[in-house]
């Protein structure tokens, strides 16, 4: 629970609350860390289908409180970090007690509004507009116009730095790297640092 005097506005999410945000790739759907009311609206938005997501976070240290973090992964982190790289890893065991999950992908943002937006609220569940239309994952009319009356609020950015490309995803809960989606960071770029003996972390 917040206090009333905290608002939307101000980048305070209420239990049960969703919002569409945007951060350095699209924009994006989100809701706090382990609020299931907010993630069963999410999963109605999602058409009751299962849906990929990314826990995004503000430090290393939230990101340890959830993932299991292997020499791979930190390399990455500190080569990828804050930006477009999301990671699938094996969950702590405090996070699998809460949800039942043994993996969890997670990402730092490389965008000030977002940072501030999860500074504020911890952790922040986030996955993709659900539309067919790819360019209303950048148009803020078209966003409004689908999207106005089914979430508590959307936070506007006007500054078009984005990407307009979703995140790399890769898996690092097997000895072998997965590929789940190749964005603006190139497998290439990906393999460069893991196997790059005279990275120092």
């Amino acid at each position: 629970m917040m206090p009333d005097d905290y608002t939307f506005e101000d980048g305070f999410m209420p239990d049960g609350s969703i919002v569409i945000f945007p951060t350095d790739t699209t924009f994006g759907i989100a809701c706090r860390l382990y609020d299931n009311e907010a993630l069963r609206r999410i999963t109605q938005l999602k058409n009751n289908t299962q849906f990929n997501y990314a826990v995004l976070c503000d430090t290393l240290v939230s990101i340890n409180d959830l993932a299991v973090i292997d020499p791979r992964a930190k390399k990455l982190m500190m080569a990828f970090w804050p930006g477009p790289l999301t990671m699938i890893l094996n969950s702590t065991r405090p996070h699998y007690e809460k949800t039942g999950e043994k993996k969890i992908a997670v990402r730092i943002p490389n965008h000030s509004s977002a940072l501030s937006l999860i500074k504020k609220n911890g952790p922040l569940i986030t996955t993709s507009l659900s539309t067919e239309d790819q360019d209303m994952l950048m148009d803020l009319v078209k966003i409004k116009a689908n999207f106005q009356d089914k979430v508590d609020y959307i936070y506007e950015e006007y500054n078009n730095f984005y990407l307009n490309l979703g995140s790399t995803t890769i898996d690092l809960t097997e000895n072998d790297i997965r590929f789940v989606r190749v964005g603006s960071i190139k497998e290439s770029d990906i393999l460069s640092v893991v196997n790059n003996t005279n990275y120092h972390i």
